[in-house]
């Protein structure tokens, strides 16, 4: 194996640690990583036409696929000792990181124009999906339990945050308090968790690459506007409304501050690294 060749493989090792350990931060898509790191069509197509693609991409894919997994693994640890130091500060962390990317979300959405359905789309993902979201919160669908069909959730929302460029699951299992259960269960590698996970994750993406694969190339402003209002209304629900002082309501706002500024400048370097 050359030198040339050795360096590409270990680089696609170390993108695919970042993918895996970036898809757990809520604000953070894994799927906007694989297309930073020209790492998405060729997964879309694996997906989409996985005969005639997996000859052509295998040996980029191979390595990224154990980063991800060691990345995966490796930061889901890390997230949930954030968490169980004070879940508040915590989530205001992770609000501010989500904030930091929706300028950069938005202008992506508009790079083929904003039509009136493009406003229309963006408005209807936010109303139906904050409503959703509301009514798990206040009990009128039930609380989402940390069982097998609550896990089987996080994979169908993990599966999408992979094929759909922008859209992050960890914001949207924070709100219906699945996002530390599950994490816990995969640090632990409890199967209970990780099977059912694992289920609803390839589940989704042998479903719905192609629908979705087409939804971005047929109805990208569309599409990609639907994702914005995910976004906003799944980082809207999970503000918290309480705090224990005002020391630690000031903490928050603290913490917002940093992950947007993170947010921010991750964006930059992004920028910089495709131009």
């Amino acid at each position: 194996m050359s030198k040339t060749r050795t360096k590409n493989h270990i680089l696609r090792l170390v993108q695919g640690v970042i993918i895996g350990a970036g898809a757990i931060l809520p604000g953070i898509s894994g799927g906007v990583l694989a297309v930073i790191f020209g790492i998405y069509r060729p997964m879309m197509e694996v997906l989409t036409h996985p005969k005639q693609a997996l000859r052509r991409y295998w040996r980029m894919l191979l390595p990224v696929g154990i980063g991800w997994a060691l990345g995966f693994f490796g930061g889901s640890g890390a997230v949930l000792l954030l968490f169980n130091h004070s879940e508040t500060l915590a989530t205001c962390l992770f609000i501010g990181l989500i904030l930091g990317t929706v300028p950069g979300l938005w202008r992506e959405a508009g790079e083929q124009g904003r039509s009136r359905g493009a406003y229309f789309s963006a408005g209807l993902s936010f109303l139906v999906l904050f409503s959703l979201l509301l009514g798990v919160q206040l009990g009128s669908f039930g609380q989402m339990k940390a069982n097998f069909f609550g896990f089987l959730f996080c994979g169908v929302l993990w599966g999408l945050s992979l094929i759909v460029p922008g859209m992050t699951s960890s914001s949207i299992l924070m709100a219906v308090d699945l996002l530390a259960p599950m994490l816990d269960g995969i640090t632990a590698f409890d199967l209970s968790v990780i099977l059912p996970w694992l289920l609803g994750m390839l589940g989704t993406i042998l479903l719905l690459a192609r629908v979705i694969n087409w939804l971005f190339k047929a109805h990208y402003a569309l599409a990609s506007h639907a994702v914005v209002g995910i976004v906003l209304a799944s980082t809207l629900i999970i503000i918290p409304l309480s705090y224990a002082s005002a020391g630690e309501a000031a903490a928050c706002l603290l913490c917002a501050g940093i992950g947007a500024v993170l947010a921010h400048l991750s964006g930059k370097l992004q920028a910089a690294e495709e131009s």
